[in-house]
């Protein structure tokens, strides 16, 4: 058995092990069972408030809460990351907000990319779907290269259904973790700074902004389209 093979081995084992216990400790631990349920709630109410209140309750490990937040909305796709930006625009500012949306954004992507690269096709469409996987990958045939840059600047294309079809292609990590920092910094920023502001009428201004990037975004795939048929 060589060195490589050996390796993915014990990594699938390491991953396999760590989520048998999370899923072990919701059964056991009362108050881990309270902090997922009251997570899931936050999300299924699919309103900003419900979440940046849910964050704050941990004080000054809020952050932290946070980061973990954005993190298993990744794994668990597809839960809605644009909550957890907007409550950290709201709750620490939307430049610190954004830097933390941003980052825990990333550590969500990679984290994606390795469980489908370790654990293989059969383990991502549990966690995704069979269907939204086999769409990405007809983009990604469709698209090439640019794919990854290209559908983080679509917000209409799951964020996490890229990062987990990514790790199943021969994609290298590195070309992928740039692309998904480049492609997603745009929405981010605007997330948070409409974010950091949005109550009453600044949630038109939140639509209007994301109309806007939307056809920005479609505009500039267009053009990339035509100028590569052209070719």
């Amino acid at each position: 058995m060589s060195h490589q093979s050996s390796s993915g081995i014990w990594a699938k084992i390491l991953i396999l092990a760590v989520l048998a216990l999370l899923i072990a400790s919701y059964f056991i631990f009362p108050d881990y069972k309270n902090f997922i349920d009251l997570t899931l709630s936050a999300f299924a109410s699919g309103d900003f408030k419900s979440m940046r209140d849910f964050i704050a309750n941990y004080g000054t490990y809020a952050a932290l809460i946070s980061f973990f937040l954005m993190i298993f909305q990744s794994v668990a796709a597809p839960l809605p990351a644009f909550i957890i930006t907007l409550a950290n625009a709201n709750l620490f500012g939307w430049v610190k907000g954004a830097v933390l949306s941003w980052s825990s954004a990333m550590a969500g992507a990679a984290l994606c990319f390795y469980i489908a690269r370790i654990l293989g096709q059969d383990t991502a469409e549990r966690l995704t779907s069979k269907a939204g996987l086999e769409s990405i990958n007809t983009f990604f045939e469709r698209y090439g290269t640019h794919s990854i840059l290209i559908a983080r600047l679509l917000p209409f294309i799951s964020f996490d259904l890229v990062s987990y079809a990514a790790g199943l292609t021969s994609m290298r990590f590195w070309p992928f973790f740039i692309a998904t920092g480049l492609g997603q910094l745009p929405a981010t920023i605007v997330y948070s700074y409409v974010g950091g502001m949005l109550t009453g009428g600044a949630k038109l201004l939140m639509t209007g902004l994301l109309i806007l990037f939307a056809l920005s975004a479609l505009v500039v795939l267009m053009r990339k389209i035509y100028k590569e048929r052209k070719k």
